[in-house]
């Protein structure tokens, strides 16, 4: 009777499913370094997503307000002063710069001139892909190296069991499973870490690469415009 009193108390204890945090406090220190590297890249990745989306969504907004008021404008020159919040402005500024300088004391080369302002512009359009695509290799680095982190992991927690095998002399599933689930836990948490950060990065270098194209259209009727008026001058 008492033995199926014991039987009955130990079902009844028995867990009904995968306890995440037990797992990580029964696992080995170095597994649990492990989880705890790639719980705090995901939550960096996802801290990169909202800002980026963020930042993005008030770039295009800012970018919309300057491309009508630009040329709208009877005195970009003035414009420019006043608006340098967005990298439409700093693209004009670099271009309206270079012809500034350019004419400083009178045209003598037109098109001299002209090539000037182009690679002005040209050069501040990929220094604000670059900007905005910074912090993007963080993304791309997690979803290349996270998934061989968790496997690391995963690796070391199947050694330590091979290892409580040895010691106890038992290869029974009570003495392995354990182990096994806590290190099968650290490569769930690599590709926990791993898939959001790739799904991401491809999603915002696809809008970083069409926003670029925008800013490289803008930079060309500025430089448009810029040549029409040294043809006159």
């Amino acid at each position: 009777m008492s033995l199926m009193l014991l039987a009955a108390g130990s079902e009844a204890v028995a867990p009904s499913r995968l306890d995440p945090l037990q797992l990580f406090m029964d696992a080995d220190i170095i597994v649990q370094l492990v989880m705890l590297g790639l719980i705090l890249a995901s939550v960096w990745v996802w801290a990169i997503v909202v800002s980026f989306s963020l930042r993005m969504g008030r770039v295009n907004r800012r970018s919309d307000d300057f491309d009508r008021a630009f040329w709208e404008a009877e005195d970009p020159t003035r414009l420019l002063k006043k608006r340098k919040d967005n990298p439409f402005a700093r693209i004009a500024a670099a271009g309206i710069g270079e012809l500034n300088q350019s004419t400083d004391g009178g045209l003598r080369d037109a098109e001299g001139t002209r090539q000037r302002v182009a690679l002005a512009m040209e050069g501040q359009v990929a220094t604000e892909a670059d900007e905005l695509a910074n912090r993007l290799n963080f993304l791309a680095t997690t979803g290349s190296v996270a998934p061989f982190v968790g496997l690391f992991g995963t690796v070391w927690g199947i050694m330590n069991s091979f290892f409580q095998i040895g010691s106890q002399q038992n290869a029974s599933l009570a003495v392995v499973a354990p182990g096994i689930s806590e290190a099968l836990f650290a490569t769930a948490i690599g590709l926990f870490a791993a898939i959001p950060a790739v799904i991401a990065y491809n999603r915002f270098s696809h809008r970083v690469n069409r926003y670029e194209a925008r800013m490289q259209r803008f930079a060309d009727k500025v430089h448009a415009q810029i040549g029409r008026e040294l043809e006159r001058g």
